[in-house]
């Protein structure tokens, strides 16, 4: 600390002045002042005078240390970041405030009274948060990671790990590393045991969630394929991927003939091709765009569901057009599809149609899409067709391309007149049918619905069916009732949808009702402040960030700040069970997002994801699940190389980095804006190679 320079008129001074007479006594000022009575031995030798000068001199002493402590603390207030608080979040938000090309060490208080100048222009003061990117000692930082915008880190030494859990402090053994049969190993996907023992299998129920028990779960960490290399950057990814990192071939064998996939030495090649659009995608969009014009991708339809994606060409190039296009498949006999789709950099998750409702809420889609996706849509009353028409927006479209639309064989031709019918019950328009592919429209309400004559077939869902409540939710072969209001039909276009409160805003069940917007708002904006700190102290341009995810989404306002920003990635939005389900929020923002309980594993393949985003999720889930079964999860999904940013209480944050210790990521804890006694601290974490 520096304190404030003496001042002449200051005790302390005086005191000063007193002493240098005495040490100086044949000077002529001192000669001076003997003349004048002013000061003569006389006064040294008194007995009161000498008592005054000693209680003079102790006074001005204190008055120094009073000076020296408040000024101090003024001017260390002065280098300290500005807090950062926000009431949209359950969770303690934590910030920093650094000044771009400044060093606190090299400032110095300014004099007494002056007014401080303005600062330089080529300095930027933002407002956000500050982690890094490598190992941190006590003494330097490894990492790439831009240090005149670094916050003070914390001294782990000094730290008193504080909270409720004080003493049941865990230390955490370091994880062995899984054998190599789990190198593609999704825990609720591949449970062979209880898979074995289903009572029937014929609607794919051995596609669908079947999570291990309790104390079976993950307790290891997934290996990487031999040769496994860091991920080709995007956009050249959408063409080819290493064959190292997805080394399996049987697509190549199965498919080579259609365009789909193919190996030129160490990598894989995507040319861009389908089973009904070998010539390509750019092609196919081509022919559905002049079908139907009022499709208009990138402003009406901005994002779609790619039902059986195969490698997910369609939407690889959709994304081109400004569509997000989410690519679903099973875990079946091509089970590697969803893997060849996420390393590309595509958007894509393992879902099956199969008898429970898939993982997204109604009104989620602007387009459905299925090429050749090998599903009976017709069967058990339509049911199937039913869960697409609860996910399609009021006005959406479906767009099936396959055998029976063009093909004139008499079992074709039957499944053709099925579908017809089908979907004609359910109100939906046929309209436009050329070549191999066939369009349908959604209704914009529910006339049509109430319309029907009695007893037709499939009835209405009842009023009470939450449309929205999807976590282990069976299908129902119903169709499900659009908002009398309008919500969901009624978003704006791309790209104003992104940060305009959407109607369905005000229908989520939350306590908050007529502050809901400037909730929305105050997200947005304290997102796109955070983000601004993560891209631009940790170069997020510069690490090959391509697929990220949201932990705990809210509102979705980390995705749309990571686009604001610029950064050339794409966001799964998670919304924990045990959180308000904000996911039809999301949807009409024209982002993309799952429902999901952090209790079990999450449905993707290992080595999925560049980041992840966890605010506040940890202090909420530790009453739910055991947090180190989380994070091995965490480690499972990461890629090499990836990296983890965790906002949390401080009650659980050392607890977590034990944890990720233990899992041989490298860590970092900082203290946010409010300073090391402050609640919540920021853990930073980097999975390496």
């Amino acid at each position: 600390m520096v304190g404030k320079p003496f001042t002449q008129h200051s005790g302390i001074s005086l005191y000063f002045s007193v002493t240098e007479s005495r040490r100086h006594s044949n000077s002529p000022p001192v000669a001076a002042m003997r003349a004048t009575g002013v000061f003569s031995s006389d006064h040294i030798t008194n007995p009161n005078t000498f008592i005054k000068i000693l209680i003079l001199s102790f006074f001005s002493l204190s008055l120094f240390f009073a000076v020296k402590h408040f000024s101090s603390d003024t001017t260390y207030s002065q280098q300290l970041p500005l807090p950062f608080s926000s009431s949209i979040s359950n969770a303690t938000t934590v910030a920093f405030n650094s000044t771009v090309n400044s060093s606190p060490t090299s400032l110095s208080p300014p004099p007494p009274n002056a007014v401080a100048p303005p600062p330089p222009e080529n300095v930027v003061e933002r407002t956000g948060i500050v982690d890094e990117n490598g190992a941190m000692t006590n003494d330097f930082v490894i990492g790439d990671y831009d240090s005149s915008l670094l916050e003070n880190e914390v001294d782990e030494s000094l730290v008193e790990r504080g909270g409720e859990s004080d003493q049941k402090w865990e230390k955490f053994e370091k994880f062995r590393v899984c054998d190599e049969s789990r190198r593609e190993y999704i825990p609720c996907l591949d449970n062979v045991e209880v898979v074995s023992r289903l009572n029937s299998t014929e609607k794919g129920e051995k596609y669908e969630r079947h999570c291990p028990e309790k104390g079976k779960e993950l307790d290891c960490l997934v290996p990487n394929p031999k040769g496994y290399k860091n991920h080709i950057p995007w956009p050249k990814s959408r063409d080819e991927v290493w064959y190292d990192n997805v080394p399996h071939t049987r697509l190549v064998e199965d498919k080579g003939g259609q365009n789909w996939i193919s190996r030129n030495k160490d990598k894989f090649i995507f040319p861009g091709g389908g089973t009904q659009f070998i010539h390509g995608a750019n092609e196919y969009l081509d022919q559905i765009s002049k079908m139907v014009p009022d499709i208009a991708f990138g402003q009406h339809v901005r994002v779609a569901l790619d039902v059986g994606c195969g490698v997910a060409s369609f939407g690889a190039f959709l994304l081109d057009r400004n569509v997000t296009t989410l690519s679903i498949a099973p875990k079946d006999v091509h089970e590697n599809q969803i893997q060849f789709a996420l390393e590309r950099g595509v958007p894509a998750m393992v879902a099956a149609f199969a008898t429970r409702r898939l993982l997204y809420p109604s009104q989620a889609f602007d387009l459905v899409h299925c090429s050749r996706c090998r599903i009976n849509w017709t069967r058990d009353d339509g049911i199937l067709l039913l869960e697409v028409n609860r996910m399609l927006r009021a006005g959406g479209y479906f767009v099936w391309a396959a055998q029976p639309v063009y093909k004139h064989e008499d079992k074709l031709q039957q499944q053709w007149k099925e579908m017809e019918d089908l979907t004609g019950r359910i109100c939906w328009e046929l309209v436009a049918k050329e070549g191999y592919i066939a369009i349908w429209r959604k209704p914009l309400n529910n006339t049509c619905y109430l319309g029907r004559n009695l007893g037709v077939q499939p009835p209405v869902c009842d009023a009470n069916d939450d449309p929205d409540n999807v976590w282990y939710v069976p299908l129902k072969a119903c169709i499900t009732q659009l908002p009398e209001n309008g919500y969901g039909a009624n978003v704006t276009t791309w790209p104003l949808r992104l940060h305009h409160p959407p109607d369905r805003l005000q229908s989520i069940e939350m306590d908050a009702i007529l502050s809901r917007n400037d909730i929305y708002k105050a997200e947005s904006k304290y997102w796109k402040d955070i983000t601004f700190s993560y891209v631009n102290v940790f170069r997020w341009r510069t690490l090959n960030v391509r697929n990220v995810m949201d932990m705990r989404a809210r509102y979705g306002g980390f995705a749309a700040a990571l686009h604001d920003h610029g950064v050339d990635c794409w966001v799964m939005n998670v919304v924990p069970v045990s959180d308000t389900n904000t996911l039809p929020v999301i949807y009409d923002r024209g982002l993309i997002g799952v429902v999901h309980d952090w209790c079990e594993p999450f449905d993707t393949y290992p080595r999925t994801y560049d980041i992840l985003n966890a605010a506040g999720l940890f202090s909420i889930e530790q009453k739910r699940c055991n947090i180190s079964t989380i994070m091995l999860e965490m480690n499972r999904i990461l890629r090499p190389n990836g990296h983890v940013y965790i906002r949390d209480a401080n009650s659980v944050i050392y607890k977590l980095e034990e944890i990720a210790k233990a899992m041989g990521w490298i860590t970092h804890v900082f203290d946010n804006g409010e300073g090391p006694n402050a609640g919540a601290k920021l853990l930073t974490c980097e999975k390496r190679m």
